[in-house]
């Protein structure tokens, strides 16, 4: 008892009982471990297992062999390493999986029915759906598709009752749900014929060499693009060892062939992209050129047609001798006129670039030829460095971020500071063209001598020879341009593409599953078994009892299944009637310990009603009253009397009169058909039960039965309600408490445990009613409680017949 009560006496947690109670769920154990079992072997047998493949990229960087220091149309900053991680961060992109699933209409999905489950029959259909991608077509409902024979087929649907549907447009990636006027359908089409339902467009036709199973039934079923995209690059994985070029490429799917066409189309596709960004250099270039060209082309025109027209009309067409020397000193002040004028040019073109352009990946050739100040190449270097690191971010990164601002600002800076030089190198360069300007006048006004118009065709030709060397200039570039373009090639080599080599599937260990199932079937059954216990304040073995107290038990009795109260005399030979008369031998004992003689007298009470205390006292009596002992039962519950029905009698007359002074004993006293036994009932209910208890006159009654009788059973009030019964306590030699086993609350205790401790009660034990071994664990009282098989032939048993029904109930009794 020490251990199960703290300093306070408030009752701690019972871990034996929560033990013992965990253990008599084993049958809801076995229960629920059966059905786990079998949900978890029916899961597995299931599971279709999925396959792994992978594919091997090496990422190079090569170089065009005909890229000169002239030629290059990149800036390449981070080498190798820097090419790799771009290129992981494409492969694992989004945009990248989503141009995949495009290219292979990944989104359609070709099924066939299995035992269990709807099999991905990708590769393997004998069929193809052709679908309108501007089309809404219905998603995430199977089609289903019959063979009628080689040229015609059935198509039908069942939407389960559905007023709407889901569809997508697989060209706008727009999803929106669509009215059905039949939620099933069924319909017979020839192959190529074309199927115009409100939420699927297309047709289906015969894949070449397909054999047709007339009968065979498929379905085709279109899936959200987002979550195709989403599963995909769920289950794609890019593997890279340290700095190492080499990509190791996995994807993980239930269909091999899908897995293998994945994963080369996004090497194809990687390939493309890599190689077409690539020659976007030389193609932005070849179009600043042309749009160069055009313009200079058409000035040249001009000046032709100016020279021509001034020499038909003039008729000039040779230059006079004399002016040789004077043309060649004037002709080689307008080369390094033209070598300024060209200078200009680059810078020209490298400012339209800059304000022209919104990606410095790279600068093309034309926009950084002729350009020497050392500053403005550092600068340049800076804005392409800063926009590789721009470019690689945005595979990864949102475009609204603060980092791309940050960036945007530096290059926005560096730009600035380009333009100033630009501007700062053409003031130069314009003093420079100025002062040989002014050298050529003063050339020129030495062709005094010369005729005029000689010297005005001399101007025009001057002229039309400059646009025709910057036309060619161009026309040079273009050229380069080309031809970087048609010899570039992909710095990404497949090494060891996809291929079916026989792969298995990936081995899983699904036994593990039994284990959670075990688990699954114990942990809820230790938590009831853990809440029960802790919130459970009733009694439910005898044995509970020396934990909560120090009152002796005397016997226990267990569940009546007489048809009243009358166990001991219905079924003398029963185990209950034999637990009642081990309680009359431990009574006797009691009364030979304390040295009682004459008539003895036993009160019965307990702490509520509905414990069995009437039950209790009538059977006593019997017991006493069977074995030849002149009994009287007194019901002395005044405000609740009950005993009177098990014996077939009134309670018009009986223990308030003979207390008020009504009727003597002889008149209150009634024959019972139990030998030896006689029952004074409560009679009428008195308006003061407690005053009547007490006085005088109950001493006379008291006294008068011991005169009459060897035994006396008072059958009391509830002590837990009204405090009658301790008014009695001193006219009985001894006390019986009723508790009832998985009724009486084990708070109820505490009101005659202090009664016990401060000696205002004497002689009293506790009498257990109502046990039932079956429901509890191991504890056996009574002749014949406990010892299960080993009792019969003892105790008279029911007569009733065992069904299966009733066996399965009582396995799982609590």
């Amino acid at each position: 008892m020490e251990d199960q009560l703290d300093v306070d006496g408030a009752q701690m947690f019972d871990f034996k009982s929560f033990v013992y109670r965990a253990l008599s769920y084993w049958k809801w154990f076995v229960l629920a471990l059966s059905v786990g079992f079998f949900i978890v072997y029916q899961q597995n047998i299931r599971k279709e297992f999925p396959y792994t493949l992978d594919a091997k990229i090496t990422v190079q960087d090569d170089k065009n062999p005909l890229f000169t220091s002239n030629t290059s149309l990149v800036f390449n900053y981070g080498g190798i390493s820097g090419k790799v991680q771009e290129v992981l961060l494409n492969l694992k992109s989004r945009k990248h999986h989503e141009k995949v699933v495009d290219s292979l209409n990944l989104y359609l999905s070709y099924l066939k029915q299995g035992r269990f489950y709807k099999t991905d029959i990708y590769g393997r259909n004998s069929f193809k759906f052709i679908g309108v991608d501007s089309a809404f077509q219905v998603i995430g409902q199977p089609i289903k598709i019959t063979f009628n024979d080689e040229n015609s087929f059935e198509l039908s649907y069942d939407f389960d009752k559905a007023e709407e549907v889901y569809t997508q447009n697989y060209a706008t990636k727009a999803v929106k749900t669509l009215p059905i006027a039949l939620s099933s359908y069924t319909a017979s089409f020839k192959f190529d014929e074309y199927i115009d339902l409100p939420f699927l467009k297309g047709n289906i036709v015969k894949r070449d060499g397909a054999k047709i199973v007339a009968g065979e039934s498929f379905f085709i079923q279109y899936n959200n693009f987002n979550s195709t995209v989403s599963s995909f690059s769920g289950r794609y994985a890019v593997a890279n060892t340290a700095n190492s070029p080499l990509l190791s490429i996995r994807l993980t799917d239930k269909n091999k062939a899908k897995i293998v066409d994945y994963l080369n189309t996004s090497v194809f596709i990687l390939e493309r992209d890599q190689l077409q960004r690539k020659n976007q250099y030389a193609i932005n270039t070849v179009a600043f050129i042309d749009k160069q060209l055009a313009r200079v082309k058409g000035e040249l025109n001009k000046k032709a047609d100016s020279l021509n027209d001034f020499k038909k009309q003039n008729k000039i067409f040779d230059i006079v001798s004399e002016s040789g020397l004077l043309m060649s000193k004037i002709e080689d002040y307008n080369t390094q006129k033209e070598v300024l004028n060209q200078n200009i040019l680059a810078y020209d073109l490298l400012k339209n670039y800059l304000l022209t352009s919104n990606d410095f990946t790279s600068f093309p050739a034309p926009a950084v030829e002729g350009v020497t100040d050392a500053n403005i190449i550092g600068a340049i270097g800076k804005i392409v460095e800063l926009s590789i690191q721009k470019s690689t971010l945005q595979a990864s990164v949102r475009d609204n971020v603060s980092v791309f601002g940050d960036l945007n600002n530096q290059i926005e800076a560096l730009k600035n500071v380009i333009l100033q030089n630009i501007a700062s190198a053409k003031t130069n360069i314009g003093f420079q063209i100025q002062s040989i300007n002014s050298r050529i006048y003063n050339t020129e006004s030495e062709f005094s001598v010369i005729p005029e118009n000689t010297q005005r065709l001399e101007a025009i030709e001057r002229e039309y020879l400059l646009s025709q060397s910057t036309y060619n200039l161009y026309l040079a570039k273009r050229g380069e341009a080309d031809l970087i373009k048609a010899s570039n090639i992909s710095d990404i080599i497949l090494i060891e593409p996809a291929k079916d080599v026989g792969q298995g599937r990936n081995a899983v260990n699904l036994n593990i599953r039994y284990v959670f199932a075990i688990f699954a079937a114990i942990i809820p059954l230790v938590i009831i078994a853990f809440i029960v216990t802790f919130f459970d304040s009733k009694i439910h073995m005898p044995n509970d009892l020396g934990d909560l107290t120090k009152i002796p038990l005397l016997g226990v009795v267990g569940k009546n299944d007489s048809e009243n109260n009358l166990a001991v005399f219905n079924k003398p030979k029963s185990a209950v009637a034999e637990a009642f008369r081990a309680v009359r031998s431990s009574l006797q004992f009691m009364y030979k310990k304390h040295d009682l003689e004459g008539t003895k007298t036993v009160m019965i009470t307990s702490s509520v009603s509905g414990e069995g205390k009437t039950f209790c006292s009538i059977n006593i009596a019997s017991v006493f009253a069977l074995s030849g002992k002149r009994t009287v039962l007194v019901g002395l519950d005044l405000r609740k009397p009950k005993i009177f029905g098990d014996f077939d009698i009134d309670n018009n007359i009986g223990a308030v009169n003979y207390l008020i002074g009504q009727k003597t004993l002889a008149e209150v006293v009634q024959k019972t058909k139990v030998s030896n036994l006689d029952v004074i009932t409560s009679g009428p209910i008195p308006p003061n039960p407690s005053e009547l208890l007490i006085g005088e006159q109950m001493d006379r009654f008291i006294t008068e039965l011991k005169a009459n009788y060897d035994y006396i059973v008072l059958d009391t009030p509830p002590l837990g309600l009204v405090a009658d019964a301790l008014e009695l306590v001193e006219y009985v030699d001894a006390s019986l408490y009723v508790v009832r086993q998985d009724y009486t609350k084990k708070d109820m205790l505490a009101m005659i445990n202090d009664k016990y401790k401060k000696g205002e009660v004497k002689n009293i034990s506790f009498l257990y009613n109502y046990y039932d071994q079956k429901a509890k664990y191991g504890y056996g009282y009574g002749y014949g409680y406990g010892y299960g098989a080993y009792g019969n032939g003892y105790h008279e048993n029911s007569n009733e017949k065992e069904t299966i029904l009733s066996r399965v109930k009582s396995v799982f009794k609590k």
